[in-house]
């Protein structure tokens, strides 16, 4: 590890949402720790996320500016957490009006940082860097593969036989190991819901190729998992300063209720006392709240399977338009699977759970976030993907990799309870064959990645290099 005595100071800008916040962090300590001076960027009510990686590492320091004010969003909202999805672009756009406070910022300051580390979502500060004379890096929360495709979609329109069929099959040939897609899985990473004339649909459209123009791109990904891809945008970018510094997991000190939070007292306690991989952990991340025809027929697959499962979801707000309609167990479940099912509302310790000894398989909706911590976990994953580049990660585990099966596809989709019961019951019965010995193969591989002499450990030191020393033609 290369660790500097006097390193550069730099800004590093996370989106206010946690599946993006929490690895540009796990960045952040990472430049920390080899030297470099780091200031992050928040609003006030995001403060607290960054208090654990504060203690751990007092010389961080956080800069806390006001959110903007949106008409779309409501007052007092500043986490993508707490907004529907429909918000999506206008917290985006929104966002964007920081760009004079931090120029005014950068200004006032004796010694300004040299670089600026923001999130994909955050384009808008390559041009900010380039008002400033610095360089910008985009930071990828996402995988190289379906930044490769996003960007694809956008500098070469695709191709469609049919522009009223949203099953039509687009064909991305540009794309190393090329898959067919049905527009509707793509349609909004290509327009984002794009209305001509619209300032929110023109903002979000031109994010794309500002994001490939920045002088440098880190993704949280790793050599081994998706070198093909890194190798493809080195060439559309037609730099090198490209880096895989991942896996960048989330340690449970930075969740908000510590690793034995759930029902009934410890979830990890629970696992303690099953079998090794018996069970099955289910969770579709921090924001997708199912409808409760989804839920029922969830709950109908669980029971009828006969497996031990640990199920984390996520209830539709108090007040919210929704009401009833979403997020709701139904009702006698949990008396019915008492004992060998486990159901936790909201916050999981993910990390803790994917690695214990008793999780045997992983329902997911193929975030980004959740398939680094099953491959660094060595779980094989039950993959429903529900939108945007859901679907891409989800072509990515099962078709390349063949670490998962495709059991269920589209945020609006209700599974089959007889067929979902039967997959989860082989996920753990019959350890899924090569799947878990893929599985296993590409946990040694992660870990290898980001140990001492690892490709992503390299990654690292090398962009602290190009960092301090301000290397940046």
């Amino acid at each position: 590890m290369t660790i500097l005595t006097s390193g550069a100071h730099i800004l590093v800008f996370p989106y206010p949402a946690p599946g993006h916040m929490m690895p540009l962090l796990g960045l952040a300590q990472q430049l920390s720790i080899r030297g470099l001076t780091i200031t992050v960027l928040v609003t006030p009510k995001n403060l607290p996320i960054l208090r654990p990686l504060l203690s751990a590492h007092p010389s961080i320091t956080p800069l806390v500016l006001p959110f903007p004010a949106h008409l779309s969003l409501p007052s007092g909202a500043e986490n993508v957490k707490d907004l529907p999805p429909a918000a999506f672009p206008a917290i985006m756009h929104a966002m964007r009006q920081l760009h004079t406070p931090i120029l005014q910022w950068f200004q006032a300051h004796p010694s300004p940082p040299v670089a600026i580390v923001s999130d994909m979502f955050l384009w808008w500060t390559h041009l900010l860097a380039g008002e400033l004379g610095i360089p910008r890096l985009m930071f990828s929360p996402s995988g190289v593969m379906a930044m490769s495709i996003i960007y694809s979609l956008r500098r070469y329109l695709p191709e469609r036989e049919d522009p009223n069929d949203p099953n039509s099959l687009i064909t991305l040939s540009r794309i190393p190991n090329s898959q067919n897609y049905p527009w509707w899985q793509l349609m909004f990473l290509y327009s984002t819901s794009y209305v001509e004339g619209d300032p929110i649909s023109d903002f979000m459209r031109d994010g794309v190729l500002a994001n490939m123009a920045s002088w440098g791109l880190v993704f949280n990904s790793f050599n081994k998992l998706e070198r093909v891809y890194l190798e493809h945008v080195m060439a559309e970018a037609g730099h090198d300063r490209v880096w895989a510094v991942g896996p960048l997991l989330p340690t449970e000190i930075d969740s908000p209720s510590g690793p034995t939070n759930g029902p009934d007292g410890n979830i990890i306690s629970w696992l303690d006392i099953c079998g090794d991989r018996t069970v099955v952990y289910v969770c579709f991340g921090s924001q997708a709240v199912l409808g409760n025809n989804q839920m029922e027929r969830i709950a109908a697959g669980l029971e009828k399977s006969g497996t031990k499962f640990l199920w984390c979801i996520k209830e539709s707000p108090q007040g919210s338009a929704e009401g009833g309609d979403f997020g709701v167990i139904p009702s006698g479940f949990e008396d019915r699977t008492a004992g060998r099912g486990l159901v936790v509302r909201e916050w999981a310790p993910q990390v803790t759970i994917l690695r214990h000894r008793a999780v045997g398989a992983f329902l997911t909706h193929c975030g980004w976030n959740s398939v680094l911590e099953g491959l660094v976990a060595g779980v094989p994953m039950l993959a429903w993907p529900m939108e945007g580049e859901q679907f891409l990660n989800a072509t990515l585990l099962v078709d390349e990799l063949k670490v998962a099966t495709r059991i269920c596809e589209g945020a609006q989709t209700v599974p089959d309870s007889n067929e979902l019961a039967q997959v989860v019951a082989e996920s753990v019965h019959n350890k899924l064959g090569s799947e878990n010995i893929r599985s296993r193969e590409l946990r040694e591989a992660a870990l290898d990645a980001v140990g001492e002499g690892g490709s992503s450990n390299m990654d690292l030191d090398r962009l602290v290099v190009h960092l301090s020393r301000r290397d940046f033609s």
